[in-house]
């Protein structure tokens, strides 16, 4: 196991207050500050994906992540302050790659891609920049103070959403390593290697993650005020049964993360439909959507006269969890409305214009 040993040497000006702070406390007059940093090296020649720099402010995770990894360091430019989020990307990106890397991070909220930077929240805000490191090229990527202005909740499902979206194969980089100073973000990263600057220990190995308690309970059309702002479409709710999925984290009380609805597809009995599904920002990115959406589904079909259920979405990230899934099968994709619009207000809204797929549950075990 190879070591790491840094010298970090700064020329000290002299001046009046550096000669006072000398005096003050009987500091010698030397004409460099220097700091050795020693640490075990990580098993970069090894096969891994997933690394964790942890420690103390000042323990020097920046340096050894700097000497470590290089240009990989990510830097995170300044974001246009007047344009949607989305205008932040470079421009040699399609904007299915934008969709990617901004679903890939747990930023599923169409809505607020149309913000600019300097308005959203601080967990908004940390997964643009991370959805922006992961797609400025390369296949390793380091990303300093990762989680550290967000709080704790973001950051562990920040954590198990990038770690998920690498390992998944979902985004070009194939190796990334977070710099932290937040040790509770170590068990929802499970990263193969952690590097301690408190001890200079190295650990390897993946950690086992956290359980999450998540519970779906039928509840009342009041409960969809907290997710309308949230959903990609329409805050118009259609008539029918509610779902709301609660998650409950280690050493924390239940909270509400996400909402699902069914209706009935008109002019057709016994076909359904999930026509609302969203999950709050602070819990997209952990697979939250993807449950509550099979669950719901097994639901429906328990329901009298339930013959077929349905789900029509134009949404990225849902679409890509739809392929992925075992028990949905795509039965059309379609690039505009084949049938009248629905009046939203004075307007109508149709699915002109943009890629609508459809899906059918048909579970191959039964829907159990």
């Amino acid at each position: 196991m190879a070591d790491l040993h840094i010298v970090c040497e700064t020329t000290v000006e002299e001046s009046f207050r550096v000669q006072q702070v000398r005096g003050l406390f009987d500091l010698s007059a030397e004409k460099t500050a220097r700091v050795d940093i020693h640490a075990q090296a990580p098993p970069l020649d090894e096969p891994w994906q997933i690394g964790l720099i942890v420690g103390p402010s000042g323990s020097g995770k920046s340096t050894v992540a700097r000497q470590l990894f290089g240009d990989a360091l990510f830097q995170c430019a300044a974001w246009p302050a007047d344009r949607a989020v989305v205008d932040g990307f470079g421009e040699a990106l399609s904007m299915r790659e934008i969709c990617a890397a901004l679903t890939a991070v747990g930023f599923s909220s169409p809505p607020a891609w149309l913000r600019p930077y300097r308005v959203l929240s601080n967990g908004e805000r940390f997964r643009c920049d991370l959805a922006r490191a992961l797609v400025s090229g390369g296949e390793l990527l380091a990303f300093d103070e990762f989680t550290s202005v967000v709080d704790r909740t973001v950051a562990k499902i920040g954590g198990m959403a990038v770690a998920k979206a690498v390992r998944g194969g979902r985004t070009a980089v194939k190796k990334f390593v977070a710099i932290s100073c937040h040790y509770d973000i170590s068990e929802w990263l499970c990263p193969d290697w952690i590097v301690d600057m408190a001890t200079g220990r190295l650990a390897r190995g993946r950690l086992c993650r956290p359980a999450m308690g998540l519970r779906i309970h039928s509840c009342g059309r009041e409960v969809w005020g907290m997710f309308a702002r949230h959903h990609y479409l329409s805050g118009h709710l259609p008539a029918g049964p509610c779902f709301l999925s609660t998650v409950q984290l280690p050493d924390q009380p239940p909270c509400p993360c996400g909402f699902a609805a069914i209706a009935p597809v008109l002019g057709h009995v016994g076909y359904w439909r999930i026509s609302r599904i969203v999950v709050l920002p602070d819990y997209q990115g952990a697979g939250v959507g993807g449950v509550l959406r099979d669950a719901v589904a097994v639901q429906a079909m328990r329901r009298p006269g339930c013959r077929r259920l349905s789900i029509v979405t134009s949404h990225p990230g849902m679409v890509a969890g739809l392929k992925r899934s075992p028990d949905w099968v795509c039965t059309d994709v379609s690039n505009g409305s084949r049938r009248p619009g629905l009046l939203r207000g004075n307007r109508v809204k149709t699915s002109t214009g943009r890629m609508v797929c459809s899906f059918v549950w048909r579970p191959k075990n039964g829907g159990e």
